[in-house]
């Protein structure tokens, strides 16, 4: 096993390195919530591993079944200071911190893969549309952007990430039904590159990202780089139309900070209520329209 001190000491994620590929696996009990640890960990690792040439691939993973990673961390919308607070100096101001995390690891110069399993939703899913490739156990993964049943749109990247990998229309539907999605819906819109039956997946993502990490040297971060030139020759992700749309619904008003509130009052961010997480939200009347 390659190690290096560098990738030792962090609080919701482990770091292994074998054969050229870095496995990242979230650890953040109990459903693998992205909030200030789980920022902070990934963003120290991003910028640790931009400039490690031992490092060829990047496996995201988790240790939780049942949640690779549930979605941005809720207590944000009681406190927006929060969230605020874990802006990073070095990215565009312009950009929310989920925003300038998510655009670290998009643009980190190794190819990236997420390894899905269990629920992904709101900036969990955007988390895992930063990587180059996705690949979901079938049966066992779904994915959601909810926001919009909570009074707000995806806003850590979303709306910029979807529009590329399933289009505007699908991205409309995903971003505003609140539906949660099945991997193999996911596969036929182009949200995941593909639905692996559950005992292959661990065999069949370690077999690519090895052979990636395997190929000459600069061979994959070139093709990268190709890639990106001829997706910038068209439509790219304009994040800061997104954060200025963005700011028009959070910080939100008392109406669904309330909602909000009854959630979290209701086992918000704890395993039952997380597994039917649309269901829930969705019990939790609106205010009378004024």
């Amino acid at each position: 096993m390659e190690w290096t001190m560098q990738y030792e000491d962090f609080e919701a994620i482990r770091v292994n390195i074998r054969e050229g590929v870095a496995y990242v696996t979230i650890d953040n009990a109990p459903v693998n919530v992205e909030d200030a640890r789980l920022v902070a960990d990934l963003s120290r690792f991003a910028r640790v591993v931009q400039s490690d040439e031992g490092v060829r691939v990047i496996v995201f993973q988790s240790a939780n079944p049942e949640f690779f990673a549930a979605h941005a961390d809720n207590n944000w919308m009681f406190d927006p200071a929060g969230l605020m607070a874990l802006a990073d100096p070095e990215a565009d101001p312009a950009l929310n911190p989920l925003q300038q995390l998510h655009e670290r690891l998009r643009n980190l110069p190794q190819i990236t893969i997420a390894k899905l399993r269990g629920r992904l939703r709101a900036g969990g899913a955007e988390f895992a549309m930063t990587a180059d490739m996705r690949f979901a156990a079938a049966g066992e993964t779904w994915l959601s952007q909810p926001e919009s049943l909570m009074g707000i749109f995806p806003g850590g990247g979303g709306t910029q990430y979807l529009n590329r990998l399933v289009g505007r229309a699908r991205g409309l539907e995903i971003a505003l039904s609140g539906e949660l999605y099945d991997s193999a819906t996911a596969e036929r819109y182009g949200w995941i590159n593909r639905e692996i039956p559950g005992q292959y997946l661990d065999v069949w993502v370690d077999s690519i990202a090895r052979r990636i990490a395997l190929l000459p040297k600069g061979v994959a971060a070139a093709a990268k780089e190709a890639f990106d030139a001829a997706e910038a020759s068209g439509p790219v992700p304009d994040l800061a139309e997104e954060a200025r749309a963005h700011a028009k619904v959070y910080p939100s008003p008392q109406a669904v900070v309330d909602r909000v509130e009854v959630l979290m009052s209701h086992g918000g961010q704890q395993r039952v209520a997380e597994l039917n997480l649309e269901e829930s939200l969705r019990s939790i009347p609106w205010p009378s329209a004024e």
